[in-house]
């Protein structure tokens, strides 16, 4: 006997788990780039070092309640956090709403969150966290083969692995030769390939048009703000491609 719960349920319920995963993240983006481990360690204010109680680690509501700020010294408390636990729950009620595997979407989407923060704020891409997500993008690709009982679902998963992986490193081994200087990032290969083991060849070309797409988007709001664009212009390509390849999951499936 199953027992089916109704999307009004379930959605709502994604939403809370998504928040406490984005508080664990909005967490990783600080301690991480400090060498800090986010398994050990009482919370604590980032200016006073106070550590913070249960009622004060609720996801969002706290940040609300507090008006984002410290209850002991008043200093505001980093919006980055704010953002992640609101990412996180984001993910979950989109998944919950719109994917046919709304468990893999949200893994997915909660590491794509972390990786796309992480360079976007400190332009790092942790090749543990890309082994992490390639490692669970394989394992996606062998529970849908099994599933599907189709072997050629394994086969585009790693052909998508070494597809997405060889296309930005050509592409930064290219434009170093014809520069002198580094183009791409030693991160980004590394994670186009393990989305690609999520996405296959097909969610890797689609990634990188839609990736391209915002980066155009992105300059041009730099443009119109002001801001000079020019060849040597770093933008943060990991958390375009994150960004990017989320939606292609959602819609291309796997």
């Amino acid at each position: 006997m199953t027992i089916e719960m109704p999307l009004g349920v379930l959605v709502p319920c994604a939403m809370v788990l998504g928040a406490v995963i984005g508080s664990f993240l909005g967490a990783a983006l600080v301690r991480l780039p400090d060498g800090r481990s986010v398994l050990t360690g009482r919370s604590a204010c980032d200016t006073c070092d106070k550590e913070l109680e249960p009622a004060e680690l609720i996801p969002i509501v706290s940040w609300v309640m507090q008006g984002g700020k410290c209850r002991e010294c008043g200093s505001a408390i980093d919006g980055w956090q704010l953002a992640a636990e609101l990412g996180g729950a984001a993910i979950g009620a989109i998944a919950m709403g719109l994917s046919y595997f709304p468990v893999w979407a949200m893994l997915l989407g909660w590491q794509l969150l972390l990786l796309a923060m992480l360079d976007l704020r400190h332009m790092w891409l942790p090749r543990q966290l890309s082994a992490l997500l390639a490692a669970s993008g394989a394992l996606f690709a062998l529970v849908m083969g099994y599933w599907a009982e189709d072997v050629m679902v394994i086969v585009q998963s790693m052909v998508g692995g070494v597809f997405g992986f060889a296309t930005l490193w050509l592409i930064g081994q290219a434009y170093q030769a014809w520069r002198g200087q580094e183009g791409i990032g030693g991160g980004d290969p590394p994670l186009l390939g393990a989305i690609g083991l999520w996405l296959g060849p097909l969610g890797v070309i689609h990634t990188l048009l839609v990736a391209s797409l915002g980066g155009l988007a992105v300059a041009a709001v730099l443009h119109r703000a002001g801001k000079p664009i020019s060849a040597n212009t770093m933008l943060p390509l990991g958390t375009l491609l994150a960004v990017a390849a989320w939606p292609v999951f959602l819609w291309q499936g796997f």
